[in-house]
C-alpha cells in the first residue's frame, strides 16, 4: 500500500505532463479523420497463406499467450498494431514484425491499460517510429501503465484519445472506425476498451480488445453498424463479453480468441463457446493454433491454419 501511494501522484504528474506538454493527450474530434502518406507497399515473407498480400488485407492475431496484440497490414504498407502483450511479449512481437520487413507503425493503439494488452507496447515504442499513437482516456497506478507513458515521453510522442467516433483512413478504400468506448467513465477498466472496426471492400473485422457487457450494450444502443465477418471474442472468451445480443448484431462467419493454453481463467469460458457452437461461428484459438493470419481481399478471406474445438480452457486436458 505505501508503494502504492508514492507511484500515484508520481503517474499523476506524468500523465498531466503529457497532457499539457509537448506530448499531449489530442482531444480528437468525434469525427476525426486522419489520411496517412502513401508508403511503398512490403512483401509479406509469411509463406503459410499463398494468396498474394501485395493486394490484400493482413490481420495477424498473433499468439501472445494469455494477452492480445493483432498486427494489421494494407496493401499499400501502411500498418496498424492493436495491443502488444504483456512486457515479457514485447520482444516477441517485435521481432514478429520486424521479420515481415516494418520498421515504422502508422497507427498503434492501447484497447485499455491492462498488462496483458499494453504490456509489451513499451518495447514497441522503443523499437519502431509511431506515426500515431491511441489509449482511452483514462489512468491507473500499475507500473505497466508508468513505463507506457514514460516510453511515448521519451519519443515525444503524443497520446490521442481513442473513444467512438474517431474514423482513420488508411488508403486503398480501407476505413478503420472506433466504436467504443462510448462513456467518459467506467467502474470496469476492460469496458474503456477500444473497440475498432476495420473495413476492406465487402469484408470486415472487429477487434473488441476486453470490452465486457456494459460496453457491448452501449454499441448496441448507439445503432452501430456492428456487422463484421471476423469478430476478435472480448476478453479472451470470458463469460462477461461477448453476450447474445452483441452476437446476433455482429453475425460473424469466424471468430479468433486470443488466449494463453492452460491459462489460470479457464479462457475462454464455457458459457461464450457455447453460444459460438450455437451461432454456428467458425472460431480459431491462439491457444491451439498459435498465430492466426487472415487474409483479405476484399472479397473474401483466407486464414493460415485449420479453426479450433469448442473446449472451454477449463475442458482442456494438460
Amino acid at each position: 500500500m505505501y508503494k502504492k501511494r508514492l507511484l500515484l501522484p508520481f503517474i499523476l504528474i506524468l500523465f498531466a505532463f503529457i497532457l499539457t506538454g509537448c506530448t499531449i493527450f489530442d482531444n480528437t474530434s468525434t469525427h476525426e479523420v486522419q489520411q496517412l502518406l502513401q508508403d511503398e507497399g512490403t512483401k509479406s515473407q509469411q509463406e503459410t497463406v499463398k494468396k498474394s498480400e501485395t493486394d490484400s488485407l493482413t490481420i495477424n492475431y498473433i499468439d501472445v499467450g494469455q494477452g492480445d496484440s493483432i498486427f494489421v497490414q494494407t496493401p499499400s504498407g501502411k500498418t496498424i498494431l492493436i495491443d502488444a502483450g504483456t512486457p515479457e511479449m514485447g520482444s516477441k512481437v517485435v521481432n514478429y514484425i520486424k521479420s515481415r520487413g516494418i520498421n515504422k507503425i502508422d497507427i498503434l493503439i492501447g484497447t485499455h491499460p491492462h498488462n496483458d494488452h499494453i504490456g509489451g507496447i513499451v518495447e514497441v515504442i522503443k523499437t519502431f517510429k509511431i506515426v500515431k499513437f491511441y489509449m482511452p482516456k483514462v489512468t491507473t497506478t500499475t507500473r505497466t501503465f508508468e513505463e507506457v507513458l514514460k516510453a511515448a515521453k521519451s519519443k515525444g510522442l503524443s497520446i490521442n484519445v481513442a473513444k467512438a467516433g474517431v474514423v482513420i483512413d488508411l488508403g486503398d478504400g480501407i476505413i478503420a472506425k472506433m466504436l467504443a468506448p462510448n462513456s467518459s467513465h467506467y467502474e470496469d477498466l476492460n469496458n474503456y476498451s477500444a473497440v475498432v472496426k476495420i473495413t476492406y471492400g465487402n469484408t470486415s473485422f472487429l477487434f473488441t480488445g476486453d470490452a465486457g457487457e456494459q460496453s457491448e450494450k452501449e454499441m448496441l444502443s448507439e445503432g452501430y453498424n456492428l456487422k463484421a465477418d471476423v469478430l476478435k471474442i472480448g476478453h479472451h472468451g470470458s463469460s462477461s463479453a461477448s453476450t447474445w445480443a452483441f452476437l446476433k448484431a455482429v453475425h460473424p462467419k469466424y471468430a479468433v480468441i486470443s488466449c494463453g493454453k492452460y491459462n489460470d481463467y479457464g479462457h475462454p469460458h464455457k458459457e461464450t463457446m457455447k453460444k459460438l457452437r450455437s451461432l454456428g461461428i467458425i472460431v480459431y484459438r491462439t491457444d491451439e493454433c498459435g498465430t492466426v493470419i487472415a487474409v483479405s481481399d476484399g472479397k473474401t478471406i483466407n486464414f493460415n491454419v485449420e479453426p479450433g474445438d469448442y473446449l472451454s480452457g477449463s475442458e482442456i486436458k494438460r
